[in-house]
């Protein structure tokens, strides 16, 4: 088979029973390409990449995007299908129309991501591991949060980075304040990379997400990573926190959550990151 998209597209919509009138690209990130495909039976979502590169990455795309709809209290694309094409894996989508903002989005959106991490599990964790962007990330079963957020997301990127040549001067005493600082909170779904990017606001006006790196985790790791970037705005806190209050002290533990962020970031984009990692790793040891 030749490589170009048309190619796996038409095998993919074949093989799915659709019959495809037309496609066109999507923006799809930096690991996969994204296209939009036409057919009489309406619009679908194709994402591809390489499968020897990142094995099971759509399939544990697919679980996340599962979960995040299992709630019913936000809007998710819903999967599909997963499969495979020659050397290209694929995760075939609804396809989601975008709209305006409804002039309450914000409030509804901090509403609805509060009632998103209400939905728990006795552990924290997730059955399958997954990916942070084009990274692995990790998802054994924990007890508690501080246990999940050091064992299972701070200590695989920082052994990353040092094996990439990064010394990153991490002490014991570090972890040790981890663990008196994490709140003793129970489990929440997460969307685990809640940047700006990773939301649509749909044909209703209201919020979307995409590209989920799902587990049952400690909540403010979302609450972070949406104050990384920016993009989000204070109403939707403010509705977060009357429908789901974080605990006392959530604005002070910010930089906490971000490390994990700030060290894929490190790991997959380089030296840049370094300066903000170590800062935040001296703050807290």
């Amino acid at each position: 088979m030749n490589a170009g998209p048309e190619n796996y597209l038409n095998k993919i919509a074949e093989d799915s029973g659709i019959e495809i009138s037309g496609f066109s690209p999507l923006t799809g990130g930096d690991i996969n390409q994204v296209f939009l495909l036409e057919s009489d039976s309406g619009k679908y979502v194709v994402k591809l990449n390489n499968a020897k590169r990142y094995p099971d990455m759509f399939e544990a795309e697919k679980l996340g995007l599962e979960k995040l709809l299992e709630p019913g209290v936000i809007d998710v694309p819903k999967p599909l299908r997963t499969g495979q094409v020659d050397a290209k894996s694929y995760l075939l989508l609804e396809h989601k129309p975008s709209g305006n903002k409804a002039s309450d989005f914000w409030e509804i959106f901090g509403r609805e991501l509060a009632r998103l991490h209400q939905h728990t599990s006795d552990k924290f964790g997730l059955e399958k591991d997954n990916y942070i962007g084009s990274l692995p990330q990790y998802n054994e079963e924990r007890a508690t949060a501080s246990a999940f957020y050091i064992e299972m997301r701070l200590q695989p990127q920082i052994k990353m980075a040092r094996d990439r040549g990064f010394d990153l001067n991490v002490s014991d005493s570090f972890f040790r304040n981890c663990e008196e600082i994490i709140p003793r909170e129970a489990p929440a779904l997460v969307h685990g990379d809640l940047w700006n990017g990773n939301y649509l606001v749909n044909a209703e006006g209201l919020p979307c997400l995409i590209d989920p790196a799902v587990a049952l985790a400690p909540r403010e790791m979302d609450i972070g990573m949406m104050h990384l970037f920016g993009g989000f705005q204070e109403p939707l806190f403010e509705a977060y926190n009357a429908e789901f209050p974080l605990q006392a002290g959530w604005e002070q533990r910010i930089p906490l959550w971000q490390l994990y962020y700030l060290l894929v970031h490190l790991n997959i984009f380089g030296a840049s990151y370094k300066s903000q990692v170590t800062s935040i790793i001296r703050k807290y040891s």
